[in-house]
């Protein structure tokens, strides 16, 4: 088990990086705070990826001088390992109507394994009944018009929704 030059910290198995095979423009940042760091000393991996994300940010403010506010707010994002989509995701799903909310619903559950077997049970019991328990009585005899009509508007229906859910979740990716 190494122990970290930066830190003076035992490194568990697997988390040690050796300076001499860190990358020479960090090697030489960190170096401005630890000066006596020599390419056979060892680091941690989380202090490697602190001082990449610093190394990210000097370089970038180099490139193009004065950042923009978006610049900055990714930066801090970079600086203090968070994700940025976090807050977006937030403030999407904050601001959908009654009928984003429930077409997003339907097609989760159209698009589901359960409501694919439960329907397959539905028609398999509206076929069983037409044809063997209702055989004096029966509200959809064979060729099972009724079923089709039914199966033609859940068609007529759920589809229009489900592509409404799908243009919703193109924006959200965008």
């Amino acid at each position: 088990m190494n122990t970290s030059y930066l830190s003076q910290v035992p490194i568990p198995s697997g988390e040690s990086v050796r300076a001499g095979d860190i990358r020479e423009g960090i090697f030489a940042l960190i170096r401005e705070t630890y000066p006596g760091l020599e390419p056979d000393h060892y680091i941690s991996l989380s202090e490697l990826n602190r001082f990449r994300r610093l190394y990210l940010t000097a370089l970038m403010e180099k490139e193009k001088g004065e950042l923009a506010a978006l610049d900055k707010e990714v930066m801090g994002a970079i600086r203090s390992n968070s994700i940025l989509s976090e807050k977006i995701q937030d403030e999407l799903e904050g601001e959908l109507t009654f009928g984003q909310r429930l077409a997003d619903r339907i097609a989760a559950f159209g698009g589901s394994w359960f409501f694919i077997v439960s329907f397959f049970l539905f028609i398999l019991l509206w076929m069983i009944a037409n044809l063997w328990l209702l055989t004096i009585h029966t509200f959809d005899p064979f060729p099972f018009i009724l079923l089709n009509l039914i199966l033609s508007c859940l068609a007529a229906i759920q589809a229009p929704i489900i592509m409404m859910s799908q243009n919703r979740q193109e924006q959200k990716d965008r």
